[in-house]
């Protein structure tokens, strides 16, 4: 008997219980044979799950190491972390291989041995004073031993644009030059040729991030790869596996209004939704209709859960978006939150151009029209909206959509 899965509203989903995937995964491994790929998504959608997935289960003979970025804010911070994650993970190639010729590895392999000083990470980082001056020769080591390996092996890198972030307010010089740094490594040797992949991952679009700072060109040779949302037909797979699976009786309609209601999906909150009507059916024992679903979305718009898991996609527009493009980014959403089932360009247009004037801010109209365009491709790429039919926007996400109305309108 196949085991029913639990439902995950919180963690990412364990990759035995990851379903819908199978042929993205596919499809990403195939690419990563001979390429480098930025994996784009926004939060809470499974990117984390889909990378916990590539390290459990790795093909074509790949170790992979994943790290998270997030916190990051200078190249050495990142080496250190790599080189530490790639202990953790598989120590034996770096006590047998890595550590071979390289003494600050094996002296800091040594330490950790000898008097268990708090872990592999500060013992590189107390072998050399300098880490931070001397980042580039410690990449540049780093990757030439992983080559001469010739193992293959995938770095997956998570939350990399917010690094960005952080190293461009404290010194984008530095970050040009780590950019730099990192293309001609991705490039020398070619792909094609190079043991060693990498795998980006964000939930910020990271060319619009670096096309803000003026340096999309040193990502261009990255393969583009979004997570594609989950279709009406895996909804209502998981609905009917995640209720049936328990023995819950519920109307023929139920899982259509689960698919009306969550638009084009957040995989968490259609985890938080199917596991409310469960325990629904707990409570009243009785066979679940439309109505329910209804009302549990209204229960998840005011709950404290749903509050704080999307209250993110709020605050990050103030993290990640200069002015005038932050005022304007509200001013649309806003907007759109009211409408029945979107807003067309030209109606968009026109509340920038009044939000514009809001904020006393005189753009020539050739530029007003520039500023519009980049916005609304911006808040495609970073999931907020989607172009249901030509011309018109909607929020790509009914859930967050009746969120927005109801708390920031």
């Amino acid at each position: 008997m196949i085991p029913i899965p639990e439902f995950y509203t919180g963690a990412p989903v364990d990759p035995v219980d990851l379903r819908f995937r199978e042929a993205f995964l596919a499809d990403l491994w195939r690419t990563l044979r001979t390429g480098h790929v930025v994996l784009t998504a926004p939060r809470r959608t499974g990117k984390t799950s889909v990378m916990n997935h590539l390290c459990d289960h790795p093909e074509h003979g790949f170790s992979v190491v994943s790290i998270n970025v997030q916190e990051l804010a200078h190249p050495a911070d990142f080496f250190l972390t790599l080189l530490d994650a790639l202990h953790d993970a598989h120590p034996v190639l770096v006590r047998d291989r890595l550590a071979a010729g390289w003494e600050m590895v094996r002296s800091a392999l040594g330490r950790v041995e000898a008097v268990d000083v708090g872990g592999f990470k500060l013992a590189l980082r107390e072998s050399d004073p300098d880490w931070r001056e001397n980042w580039r020769q410690h990449g540049d080591t780093l990757l030439a031993r992983a080559r001469d390996t010739r193992d293959p092996i995938l770095f997956v890198v998570d939350e990399f644009p917010d690094m960005l972030l952080n190293l461009s307010r404290e010194n984008e010089a530095l970050l040009r030059g780590f950019l730099a740094w990192f293309r001609a490594q991705r490039q020398n040797p070619s792909p094609a040729r190079d043991p060693v992949r990498w795998l980006i991952g964000g939930s910020v679009n990271l060319a619009g991030t670096l096309d803000t700072l003026g340096l999309v060109d040193l990502i261009n040779d990255l393969e583009d790869v979004s997570l594609p949302p989950l279709t009406e037909r895996d909804i209502q797979v998981f609905v009917n596996e995640m209720l049936s699976g328990r023995e819950v009786p519920f109307d023929d309609e139920v899982p259509q209004r689960l698919i009306t209601r969550l638009g084009r999906p957040i995989p968490l909150f259609m985890q938080m939704a199917t596991q409310e009507l469960y325990q629904l059916w707990k409570r009243e024992q009785r066979a679940l209709v439309a109505e329910d679903v209804d009302a549990v979305f209204a229960t998840l718009i005011v709950g404290s859960g749903a509050r704080t898991r999307l209250q993110h996609f709020h605050s990050r527009i103030r993290q990640y978006y200069a002015e005038p493009k932050r005022s304007l980014a509200y001013s649309l959403l806003g907007q759109i939150s009211l409408s029945g089932s979107g807003l067309g360009r030209s109606t968009l247009f026109q509340e920038t151009e009044r939000a514009l004037a809001d904020l006393g801010i005189a753009l020539p109209p050739f530029e007003r029209r520039q500023t519009f365009n980049q916005l609304l491709l911006d808040l495609e790429h970073d999931f907020y909206v989607v172009e249901v039919e030509e011309g018109v926007y909607d929020f790509a996400r009914g859930v967050l959509k009746s969120w927005w109305r109801k708390h920031h309108v």
